[in-house]
């Protein structure tokens, strides 16, 4: 009776393990079951929108495999346009997530609310254009976390033998100079661009080509010397390879585009801590940063997640 009981309790203890490594081998491929950082920490799903370009998709990209290897089921939908996903200044069901430009989405939800004639929020401070905001993100439910010191503003160009040859580095450089503009067809008119290169620094602007922004024909047109100033922004990472030359908005006409985070506040109230998972990637990025990250898209074709994914080891976040 003894042998009996003892061979019992070996079988279903056999049983046991047999199950418990039969279960291990369900686990998804580099899962180590309880041992595994995201195990017992799935936090749901969390959806994750955004305007489609390469550094958007970028950004995007080191959202999402942050919050995965925090413990959130993550993805991502990109679009064309910003009022895709904020079609009345808010996000709809599903979207909890933006990576996000201050001036771009404080602009947004300003003109949203208040009409396209509406006073400016936005300055060259982020801080202040977030708090001047304030009361539009609130009615809204949406919050923005920490503004990134890597920022993505309008910005203008010349060749390189121009800078050299008229000693030509920031806009105020070329206070009375003649000049012919290649930049966005809305160029005309706007204070960050032809009235503000006009009315602030004093350039004589004879002409504007609307040929697109940090388009192929406003790099070539700038290049044939067809126009000798042309609109892109300040983290294009393919002007040192064409011979082109970023000049500085020294006198600040542009707004502040920091990058920023902008998170449902309803999910972020629910979940406090993307707040910090998100912040330190803010606390990482910089302009010149995110200039060669872009570089490594654009030049040299490498995928965004890889080149997501590197950044984030190298800075010791993944």
């Amino acid at each position: 009776m003894q042998v009996r009981r003892i061979l019992a309790t070996l079988v279903a203890t056999s049983a046991v393990l047999l199950a418990a490594a039969c279960a291990g081998d369900d686990l998804p491929e580099g899962s180590s079951g309880s041992d595994s950082p995201s195990a017992g920490a799935d936090k749901g799903a969390v959806k994750i929108s955004g305007q489609n370009f390469p550094e958007a998709t970028l950004v995007a990209s080191m959202y999402e495999q942050l919050l995965d290897d925090a413990g959130y089921d993550a993805s991502t939908t990109l679009v064309d346009t910003r009022d895709v996903y904020m079609a009345d200044g808010q996000f709809p069901t599903g979207i909890q997530i933006v990576p996000e430009y201050v001036g771009g989405i404080v602009d947004f939800l300003n003109t949203t609310v208040n009409g396209q004639d509406a006073k400016a929020l936005t300055t060259s401070d982020p801080a202040a254009s977030i708090d001047a905001a304030q009361s539009l993100l609130d009615d809204k439910g949406i919050t923005l976390l920490d503004p990134s010191e890597a920022t993505d503003q309008n910005a203008f160009f010349v060749t390189k033998d121009f800078s050299e040859a008229q000693s030509v580095t920031k806009l105020s450089d070329l206070e009375g100079v003649s000049v012919v503009l290649a930049a966005a067809q809305d160029c005309t008119g706007r204070a960050d661009c032809e009235a503000g290169l006009k009315d602030v620094y004093g350039i004589d602007i004879t002409e504007v080509l609307p040929l697109g922004y940090a388009s192929a024909d406003t790099f070539k047109s700038v290049l044939d010397n067809e126009s000798q100033l042309g609109q892109t922004s300040t983290t294009d990472g393919t002007l040192e390879s064409q011979g082109l030359v970023l000049l500085e908005d020294d006198k600040a006409i542009q707004p502040a585009q920091n990058l920023v985070p902008a998170v449902s506040t309803e999910f972020l109230d629910a979940h406090p801590d993307v707040a910090d998972t998100l912040n330190a990637l803010m606390a990482a990025l910089t302009t010149e940063k995110l200039t060669e990250l872009n570089a490594s898209i654009s030049v040299d074709r490498e995928q965004p997640e890889a080149v997501a994914k590197k950044f984030l080891e190298d800075e010791g976040l993944l």
